[in-house]
This record gives structure tokens, sequence and C-alpha cells, in this order.
């Protein structure tokens, strides 16, 4: 048979390794200074200015300088930064370095195209420049992993494609017949990922000039194709990629087969089944229909079997290699890194009960149970292929072990310090919300005294942070250092016999799977159909039964001025730390409503593009918000929380106090919610929006005025000082966030509530 000689492509990998670095660092950098502004809000105020004289700054000592950042380092929007920078900069850029390294030498082949490699390489980084660009200014779209607005949709979606067309073209060209079982979870990724993206990111432009964007669905439809795509880019982004590269890296770091061929079978697709159900766990007691919380439930459980059986199978290719444990730093995060993917996959099936969900959902529980797996799954992982890959490609021996070891031990110390510490402050949150007193008040009927309760954690867990992002500094002394001391070649000469074409059918006496994995197009198909089946089931009922969401007659669409609002509460991130889902438990209707309040319905959020129910109770839920407090009290807590509640880790708003809003937009969102969405806005309304958005303005302002005298004065003074270039407070961003704020869960407020027929 002809030998045919060709060239791996290194140059690719060497390219999406430096990237993994880079946005590792700058993910860990990210996540650090957003666990620092918990316990230390200020840190906005010391780095730009402040006119809080208790606090010391870098700047000038006067709060233009906090304004004129505009929010860019904001909490709400470094939090979201952070968890794009950690799943599509990091952890992707670590999949595609070790996905382009390991299918050519799996399938004996350079890569389809090196014009495609390239083209996806640099639409994929130029989506994570234009990710940081926009969160920073406050372009985003509020829904969790998916907060990009539509034209980097777009560009993702693009970008994916080309990695597909590479990847399916490689594989068309191979010259191994059978694909190994990492190729399997490269397939059921990219066909799973795009099926995700696509759906979930449906959305109308406000216009083709303007970021803005609007989801197709709304409310409790909304909340649960978000959900579908939240856990299942957990799935198929941050857990089926890794453990393709799970099954090539660690047989080959350990230099032992994998341990169970049947094994990898049973492990890929019961996994790429159950995983598309699950979604609905992150929506328990919530008004998501009781169905599909149940089925939710009910795969989670199901998901500890086919994810502790690829642990297991990792697990025990070690056999008999276990001393090489001792003396292989890449082992040693390897093994890590599969110990903390079976623990985040057995506790996260565990918060999906209903016993354990209402105690944990929306506390510092969750947060600790998700960094198990990015910092020790992901993290771990990606930081022992980049020990395998450097000295490989370089043709070097690693700088230095010892250096490698140290990073090890940092990088387990901040897991432990990060983890430990949100479990004990999520269990504490959870228990403080709902204790009451024998005679049926709240313990903790101040929400700040669960807040402060905690903190101590929130600084062990920056410590951990600490140790972890130490140790990823000493990766890339030690990466440098050996780089340096070896020589790198571009293309590495390799042989292999030609494929023969033998047909697809299959053939007598082979097994049925034998056949699937030489027939990538079948097996292509099977773990499409595998993947969908559970979207089908779960999403297409709701979104097409009328029945599934009621309607209430007293829920009406938000006023131009509210709706204004929204779309500032979700530039600032807001959502980050405030919830509107008030649950079915006495503890959250006593503590949100009163004794005779109400619960969250589905009902209530048909008009809310997208949902706002929120995944983490920093501050309080906020779904019963409107009436609670005056107009100005909720001036004085954006400019200063700490004026209206010490001790509150509230980020401070300044520039919404002093910023014109914008409305030459108002118009056009009402006529695309009318147009688009069916929103009842009528003609005469559209029309005469910027009078009706003045006149509610003018009305919060005059209470304002009478409430606090202290605000007149100052508005006063700020009017004699500017000149012609005052702008009246009826004219500001504030005036829209209260008045959003002062809406919310106000449309019903009696315990009689009237819903209408479906029908009508």
């Amino acid at each position: 048979m002809e030998t045919q000689k060709f060239n791996y492509d290194n140059n690719i990998v060497r390219a999406f390794l430096y990237a993994t670095i880079a946005f590792g660092l700058v993910g860990f950098l990210l996540g650090l200074t957003a666990a620092l502004m918990l316990f230390y809000p200020e840190l906005p105020e010391f780095l730009f200015g402040t006119d809080d004289s208790t606090i010391k700054s870098l700047a000038s000592g006067n709060i233009q300088g906090l304004i004129n950042t505009q929010g860019a380092l904001g909490f709400g929007r470094i939090r979201m930064l952070h968890t794009s920078a950690v799943i599509f900069a990091f952890v992707c850029n670590s999949f595609f370095c070790g996905a382009y390294y390991s299918m050519q030498r799996l399938l004996k082949t350079r890569m389809y195209s090196d014009t495609l490699s390239w083209l996806h390489f640099w639409t994929w980084q130029i989506m994570i420049v234009s990710v940081v660009i926009t969160f920073l200014m406050g372009i985003n779209t509020s829904k969790e992993y998916a907060e990009h607005e539509w034209p980097i949709d777009i560009l993702i979606t693009i970008s994916w494609v080309i990695f597909g067309i590479n990847m399916f073209g490689t594989i068309a060209k191979r010259r191994v017949r059978h694909l190994y079982v990492a190729i399997w979870f490269y397939l059921g990724t990219w066909i799973a990922v795009a099926m995700l993206h696509i759906f979930n990111n449906l959305e109308v432009p406000l216009s083709f000039t303007s970021w803005k964007s609007y989801s197709i669905y709304a409310g409790a439809k909304d909340a649960l194709v978000q959900w579908w795509y939240g856990h299942n880019a957990v799935a198929f982004v941050l857990t089926t990629p890794v453990l393709g590269l799970m099954y090539y890296f660690l047989p080959k770091a350990a230099d032992r087969p994998v341990f169970s061929y049947k094994l990898s079978i049973i492990h890929f697709w019961s996994l790429i089944f159950v995983y598309l159900w699950a979604g609905p766990h992150h929506l328990q007691y919530t008004a998501l229909p009781a169905w599909a919380q149940a089925v939710g439930t009910g795969f989670s459980i199901m998901l500890i079997a086919p994810s502790w059986g690829g642990m297991l199978n990792g697990l025990l290719t070690l056999r008999g290699a276990w001393d090489k444990v001792r003396e292989n730093p890449i082992l040693k995060f390897f093994v890590v890194a599969v110990t903390c993917y079976g623990m985040a996959t057995f506790e996260g099936p565990l918060l999906a009960t209903k016993s354990l969900n209402k105690i944990g959902h929306y506390t510092d529980w969750v947060i600790g149970h998700v960094h198990i797996g990015a910092l020790g799954w992901n993290g771990f992982m990606a930081f022992g292929i980049v020990y395998y890959l450097i000295p490989v490609m370089w043709r070097t021996p690693l700088w230095s072990k010892k250096l490698a070891n140290l990073h090890f031990w940092l990088g387990t110390l901040g897991i432990i310090f990060y983890a430990v510490p949100m479990y004990i402050s999520g269990f504490t949150q959870g228990l403080m919300w709902k204790q009451f007193n024998p005679d049926g008040t709240l313990v903790w009927k101040n929400w700040l005294d669960t807040v402060t309760a905690i903190i101590p954690y929130y600084k062990m867990r920056f410590l951990g942070g600490l140790f972890y992002i130490s140790g990823a500094i000493l990766m890339v002394v030690n990466v440098i250092k050996t780089i340096k001391a070896g020589s790198f070649q571009k293309n590495v000469p390799a042989e292999a016999p030609a494929l023969a074409n033998t047909g697809s059918a299959r053939k007598e006496g082979e097994g049925l799977h034998l056949w699937i994995e030489r027939t990538p197009r079948i097996m292509a198909i099977l773990a499409f159909i595998t993947v969908a089946i559970g979207g089908l089931v779960e999403i297409i009922p709701t979104l097409t039964l009328k029945q599934s969401v009621p309607t209430i007659t007293a829920v009406k669409p938000y006023s131009p001025l509210e709706l204004e609002g929204r779309d500032l509460y979700i530039r600032e991130g807001c959502n980050a730390c405030h919830s509107q889902m008030i649950r079915p438990f006495r503890d959250e209707i006593v503590r949100f409503e009163g004794k005779n309040g109400q619960y969250s319905k589905a009902g209530e959020f048909v008009y809310d593009r997208p949902f706002l129910w929120g995944s983490k109770r920093t501050g309080p839920d906020l779904h019963r918000e409107g009436g609670r407090n005056p107009d100005s009290w909720h001036f004085k807590h954006m400019y200063n929380p700490r004026i209206t509640s010490a001790g509150s880790i509230m980020p401070r708003f300044p520039w919404l106090i002093t910023n014109k809003l914008d409305k030459k937009q108002m118009v056009d969102k009402m006529k695309l919610m009318k147009n688009y969405f069916d929103v009842p806005y009528t003609k005469a309304e559209i029309d005469s929006a910027n009078q009706w958005a003045d006149n509610q303005a003018k009305g919060i302002v005059k209470r304002i005025y009478s409430e606090a005298a202290d605000v007149k004065q100052q508005v006063e003074k700020d009017r004699i000082a500017k000149g012609g270039s005052f702008v009246p407070l009826e004219d500001r961003e504030i005036v829209a966030m209260i008045a959003y704020l002062q809406r919310l869960g106000t449309d019903i407020k009696t315990t009689q509530i009237q819903t209408a027929s479906a029908d009508n």
C-alpha cells in the first residue's frame, strides 16, 4: 500500500496556545477584580475619584473621574466580562488548541485548509476583543453566557461554521478509517453548540445601525430557552469538548490506552442525549410550567451515570501508571481536573433536586459549584495541555518541573480556598433567608444582615483567586523559558498509508458502532438527532401552547420611560446581583412582598424581553420593588448606596445622575414591540410617547423634590453653575431607572388575580 507523506500544522496550534494563555490571565484577573469588589465596592472610587472623604483615592479627590468611566468598571459589567472571557476566550481557545493538535494526529492528515484555520483563529479573536469593548461600554443582552449583542452573535456563528467546515473537511480526507472517541466528542460539540447558539440568540435588532436588539422570546418562554442554552453551554462548551481533549491527552501523557472502549461508547451517547433535557433545573420553583421543572430534575439525576462513567474511564486509564503521577506535573493536573469533573457532575444533579434547590438556588453555593468545574476541570485540563504541548512543539524538556509542581499546588490551594468558603457562604445565606421567629416574623428581616455575615468568606475566596492566578503566572514564566530554550517546528513531517475506499455500507459481521465510527456522516446525523430530542420535547410545547402562560389582565406593557429604564438596568448589569423572581416560599413572600403578598406568576413577564429572573442574589429580589421605597430613596441609593443602606456592597452609579437620557430611539422601540411582538401599544400611545415620558418624568422629579429638599437644592446649584449646558433632572437617566424600578411588580397588588381565558 502506498505511503503518503504530509506535514502536521503546528503553527495554528501555537496561535491558539498563546491565545489560551493570554486570555486565561485576563479572565482570572477579571474574576479576581469581581471578587475584590464584593467586599471592597469602593474600588472604582479608589481608582478614579470620589466625593467620599472616608475613602482614599488615587485620583484628584472628586467624583467626576468616576462619572467619566460611565460604569466601565461596574461590577455588573466586570462579572459578565469575566464569565465570557473564561468561557469563550480561555476554555474555547484551549479546546481549539488541543483539537487542532489532536485531530491532525488522530486522523493522520493536515487540517483540511490552512486558510480556514487562520480565518477561524482571527474571527474568534476579533469576536473576543469585540466582546471586551462592547461589555465595557454596557452593550449587552443580559442573557447569561449569551450577553453578546446581535452583530457579535453573527460573528460567533461565522467563526463556528468555519471551524466546522475545516473539521468535517479534515475528517473527509483522513487516513484512519475509524474515528477515535475524542473526535466523537468534537463532532457532538460542534453540532450541539451550533443548535444552541442559533436558537437562543434569535433576536430582532432595533435597526441594522444599532447594537440594541430584543429577544424573540419573552418571560417564562425566554427563561426556558435561555437555560436550555445556559445549562448546555456548560455541557457542550465546558464539558464535551474538554472530555474529547481528556480522551486524547490523558492517555498520551500516561502512555496508557483508554481504560474501556465500551464505556467510551456509553459515555458519549448517553451524555449528549441526557444533557439536553436538564436545563429547567435552573428554574425550580419559578414561574416555569411544573412539568418542565420535573423533567429537568429527572434528567439531571440521570446525568450522574454518564458523567461518572466518563470520570472513571479517565481515572482508570491511569491504572498501573500512578507512579508516574508523582513525577509528572501534567498528570497531576489531569487527575485533579477529572476528579473535579466528577465532583461537579455529582453536585449539579443534587442541586437540581427540589429539596436542595430551595436552599441553594440564588446563593453562593452555586458559585462554588460552578468554579469547581471552571477552575478545576476546565482550568487544570487547559494547564495540563499547555505543559504537554510546549515541550513537544518546541522539542525541549520543560524548563522547570519544580515550577510546574508549584503551579499545581498553588492552583489546588486556590480551588480549595475558593470553593469551600463559597459553600459555607451559600449554606449561610440559604438558611438565614429562611429563618423565622416563633411569632412568624423573619429573624433576619434586614437583607444587609445576610450580606455582612458572609463578607469574611468573600475575602477567603479572593485569597483563593490570588493563589490560582499566581500559579498561572508561574506557568507563563515556565512557558517563556521553555520556548527560549527550544526550537519550534511549524510543519512536522509525517507519513501514513492512504485510506482505501471501502464504501459506507455496513459489512457483514461488522459491529454497529464500528460501522458508525467509520461513517462520519451517519455519526453526525445520529448525534444531531440525539442532542435535538430533549430540546424539541421541552421547548416546542412551551413556545407553541398559549395555555402555558395564562394572560393576567392587570399586566400592561411598560411605558416608554420604563422601557428606557429597563434598558439602562440591563446596560449596567444589575441582573448580576438582583433577581426578579419571588418563589412560592413563605420566607420570600414575607420578605419581598409582605404578609398578603404574591409570589411571581408567569403571566407577569409576558412583556419582558429578555427575562430578568437572575441566577444570584447578592442584593434582594426586585420583582415587587415598585412602591416599596420613595423615589428620592432610589435617587440617593443609586448615587451612593452607603447613604441609604449602611454596609451595602452595591457599587455606585453617579453617571446615571448626570447623564442626559437618550430618547432618540424611544419611539422606534415601541414600534418594534408592537410590530414584531404584538405588544398592545395603540397608535395614539406611540404618537404621544415623548409627551407620555415627559409627564411621567415630571411626576417622579416632583416627588423627589418634595421628599428630599437637599436633592432639590443641589440640582438648583448645578443649574446656576452650568447655565446653558444644564440638563433638567427630568431629562436624566436616573429618572428612567426610577420609573422602571417603581413599576416592578405593581400590576398585581391583591390576593385576587383575574386570569383571562387563553382563547381571548
